[in-house]
């Protein structure tokens, strides 16, 4: 590094003149931001600091100055303490000559000579060296221009002109990374009794190391030489062995089904770019800034705390295709390298393809079945990029959500990733789940479309060209939620002790490891969705698609709001969820300015709607976040039918039916941390007085149907009622049509025709109402409580289990809404009279206390009571509890 110091008149090194003035006339090139932004905490007292950093340059040692003047740190120029240096700081690599030399990427011996020979003979000295990494322009903004793009930093040495050039495009985009100090004599001791020649050797390997791993984990790994992951994945022995067999098979050449090979891993390696990503997030930023109001991110520096040391795996949520660039330039513009992302083959389209190659994609088909070199070649892929270090992101459900709830996750890409650890477990592996949350989709029609079993159209360049229109509208807010990540290695202890045997046979399949890709796939799914974004889309939707005509008052709507609003924060899901900041008065407002809900105006007060369309639109952001309402609407729905509940029987019944629900909503309580929180919920309605205990707590009980508590609970309980209906039309059907009659698959379609029948009888505004996956599920679910299973003749059978759950099922549903599903159901006519008398003897023995008689709908009946206020008091017949029925 060149010699800046000079010595003032009282012996000190100082900066010369000439060093102070360019620092000068820099500052208003450059504005630095420092990681960690009090650098001074890291530091112990008492002890000299030197600083090495990465590279040697005039403008970096101004930079570092700087820095170390704005953070109170010692001066890098001022004499090193005790030693006979007269500069506190050196550099790794150093550059020939003032304008043509080359880089010397030498190891700094002699600097590091003199610090070990200043330790020698005192062993109450010490020096701490900081590692210092400089970037300048490493994440250009939207006010960027293309030569600052070009201009920011990257992992080639540039020379003194072109830093020069960086410094004054880029310099504003400065960030200081200040490691934490290193105890030389600590290091020192540890090493033992070794020659200095060796010692200053190790310590520059392990600086060298150590900046090495800081850029990559800032601007992104050195992936400039796409042809070495090739040639390393096609020398892999299992993708040898799999061409060999390739050629035997086919009767073909090696030299034909190496070609072959070659081909296949062309199709699917990433093609990864930093100028690509700089200019693509250069280009973003304008486009979101155009597309979305804003762009969220909670928790990401608990996330970007835990990764250092980890092969990082994202895993988020996946409802849109703008999930893959939202979340690369997310990553990118907060200073963490881009990961490579695995995607649909359908989207390597002409044009587009090579983008997101060069951004990091790499390409796999939906299905390997068939092409066993194309499954080793894909394999030996993902398990170099796991043992290179690269971050990886992929979406474990395999496809967006159609629903807006979280699919059944696929595990073939979490079982590759744990045998490619397995066989390599140098690095260890880290899951960092992400909730994905909108407010207005870009594919909201179209979901709707494939859900009504219209065919899902092929991603094609022509259909890209016609979907641009969608960008002429606002799409609100995007929150990206970092939930509590995972890691691997402490399920696979809890699998198996002697995990690391198992890496012996890379073709081996352990016996262990469905279940740890299953445990792995399922806390994935329910981290996701314990780091939940509450958005004002999602509380109206809650709110409003609960009543019949998707229509309430503006007052009841406000306290509705209000209601759900203090029901998250009082009982909050996970210290990961996030919820709007904003009053009832203001998310209203925010829905119509949305266009999602219409104001009617009526002199006894305006209504809030939300039209036919609008409401099935709607469903997909009340199903984000229906999963923080599962408890309360559990607990409401036991008083949709019943005025008097006991506790106990309420807390039984939620046992019975919480595996179900929580395998289709992820939940992440066990069956005594459900009763714990059924507890918690209806101590809050409790406070709340929707309902009331007595009998020393033993019972609850709930106001009549047409005070407010009673439309309140109504208004939780609808949004979970429909999983409880669809419950029932599976059991339902096995029911009626009796044991050893239906496959699994015919009672799936059974189900799903008959969902779709009620739903056109009953104008449903959910279109997941009749999703097969979710018949499916709960049929799954049934056969691993073991209150279905298959017999010899591939029929299923049950015993008094499943009729007990049809009986149960008249606490919730009413007996309109039974006789409609078993009415509707098709099978073999069979006898399935419900009395009266059964109905009240079942509902007695549990302690509830059923309504004598029908009611009309308790929305109806809330804004009948409103109207009564303002008619003549002789003209409003009185009620009795008596009449307080069932909601239907």
């Amino acid at each position: 590094m060149q010699n800046f110091s000079s010595v003032d008149s009282s012996g000190r090194q100082r900066a010369p003149w000439w060093f102070n003035l360019a620092g000068q006339l820099l500052q208003p090139w450059v504005r630095i931001r420092r990681d960690p932004a009090e650098p001074a905490a890291l530091l112990q007292a008492g002890s000299p600091v030197c600083y090495v950093i990465e590279r040697d340059g005039f403008s970096d040692a101004l930079i570092l100055q700087r820095a170390c003047r704005e953070a109170g740190l010692p001066s890098p120029m001022q004499a090193l303490p005790g030693t006979r240096r007269r500069r506190s700081v050196f550099a790794l690599a150093r550059r020939d000559g003032w304008v043509l030399g080359r880089n010397r990427k030498r190891t700094p011996n002699e600097p590091l000579r003199q610090l070990v020979r200043s330790l020698e003979g005192l062993p109450e000295r010490d020096i701490q060296i900081v590692p210092v990494s400089i970037y300048v322009g490493r994440a250009p903004n939207r006010n960027s221009g293309w030569f600052s793009v070009l201009f920011s930093e990257n992992w080639v040495m540039v020379g003194r002109f072109r830093r020069l050039l960086a410094v004054l495009l880029n310099g504003r985009d400065t960030v200081v990374h200040f490691s934490a100090p290193v105890s030389l004599r600590k290091v020192l001791a540890e090493s033992g009794e070794i020659s200095p020649e060796r010692f200053t050797r190790k310590i520059a390997r392990v600086l060298r190391t150590h900046f090495h791993r800081i850029r990559a984990a800032v601007i992104g790994p050195d992936l400039s030489h796409r042809r070495t992951v090739v040639d390393a994945v096609l020398n892999a022995e299992p993708v040898r062995a799999a061409i060999a067999s390739n050629a035997a098979k086919e009767k073909i050449s090696h030299a034909k089904a190496w070609r072959k090979a070659h081909k296949l891993m062309l199709e699917i390696a990433a093609d990864y770019s930093h100028p690509v990503v700089r200019s693509v997030s250069f280009l973003l930023s304008n486009f979101w800034n155009k597309l979305y109001d804003g762009i969220a991110m909670h928790h990401f520096d608990k996330a970007r705390a835990v990764t250092p040391g980890y092969e990082v795996v994202y895993v988020p949520s996946h409802r849109s295709h703008a999930d893959y660039l939202l979340m690369s330039y997310q990553l990118h513009a907060s200073g963490v390298v881009v990961p490579h992302i695995a995607a649909g083959v359908n989207l390597n389209l002409p044009g587009i393809g090579p983008i997101l190659r060069r951004g990091g994609a790499f390409f796999m088909r939906r299905s390997f079945t068939g092409n066993p070199l194309y499954s080793v070649v894909f394999k030996e892929y993902m398990a170099q990029l796991i043992d290179r270090g690269i971050p990886i992101e992929y979406f474990t459900e395999g496809t967006r959500s159609r629903t807006g709830r979280l699919l059944t996750p696929r595990g073939g890409l979490l079982s590759m990733t744990v045998r490619a650890f397995l066989r390599a477990p140098r690095r260890p592996v880290l899951f960092q789940p992400v909730y994905i949350g909108y407010e207005k989709l870009m594919e909201g029609k179209s979901y709707i479309g494939e859900l009504s079993g219209k065919p899902k159209e092929k991603e094609s360049l022509l259909g890209l060209l016609r979907g641009l229109k969608v960008l002429r509208q606002r799409y609100g807010h995007v929150a990206l939620n970092f939930g509590e990540p995972i890691e691997l290695t402490p399920l696979l202890d809890a699998a198996s002790p002697d995990w690391r045997a198992a890496g012996n046979d890379p073709e081996a399949k352990p016996e262990w490891l469905n279940g740890v890709v299953n445990q792995l796939a399922e806390q994935i799914q329910i981290n996701i969705n314990r780091a939940a974004d509450v958005n004002p889309i999602n509380l109206l939707a809650l709110a409003l698609l609960a009543t019949p005509k998707h229509a309430m008052a503006e007052g009841d709507l406000l306290t509705q709001l209000e209601l759900t609003k203090d029901l998250l924060q009082q009982l909050p899901y996970s210290d990961r969820m996030t919820l709007t900041p904003m009053n009832a008065a203001a998310i209203i407002a925010y829905g119509e300015q949305m266009a999602w809900i219409e104001r009617v105006k009526h002199p006894l007060g305006d209504v809030l709607t939300v039209s036919g369309e609008q409401a099935v639109l709607l469903s997909y952001f009340r199903n984000n976040v229906l999963h923080l309402m599962a408890p309360a609407a559990w607990v409401a729905c036991c008083f949709l039918n019943n005025r008097r509940m006991s506790r106990a029987a309420l807390l039984r019944l939620g046992r019975i039916i919480y595996p179900f629900i929580q395998g289709e909503l992820f939940l992440p309580w066990d069956g005594d941390g459900f009763c714990q929180q059924l507890q918690r919920t209806i101590d809050f309605f409790v406070r709340r007085g929707l309902l009331e205990s007595t009998n020393e707590g033993r019972s609850l009980e709930r106001s009549p149907g047409q005070e407010d508590g009673a439309f309140q609970l109504k208004v939780i309980a609808r949004s979970l009622i429909q999983a409880f209906e669809r419950y029932y039309i599976a059991i339902a059907a096995l029911a009626k049509n009796g044991p050893h009659t239906m496959t699994g698959g015919e009672l799936e379609n059974a189900c799903t025709l008959t969902a779709q029948r009620l739903s056109l009888l009953n104008e449903l505004s959910a279109p997941e109402f009749f999703d097969k996956a979710l018949f499916r599920g709960f049929i799954l679910k049934l056969r691993e409580r073991k209150v279905v299973w298959t017999d010899d003749g591939g029929k299923l059978d049950y015993d008094s289990t499943l009729e007990d759950m049809v009986r149960d099922a008249r606490v919730i549903l009413s007996r309109e809404m039974r006789h409609s599903i078993l009415k509707i159901t098709p099978g073999a006519e069979r006898e399935h009279a419900e009395t009266e008398q059964q109905h009240v003897a079942a509902a007695v023995a549990d302690g509830n206390t059923p309504a004598d008689t029908p009611e009309t709908d308790l929305h109806q009946r809330h804004v009948q009571a409103e109207h009564q206020q303002h008619r003549p008091q002789t003209t409003a017949a009185p009620k009795s509890e008596a009449d307080d029925g069932p909601a239907g």
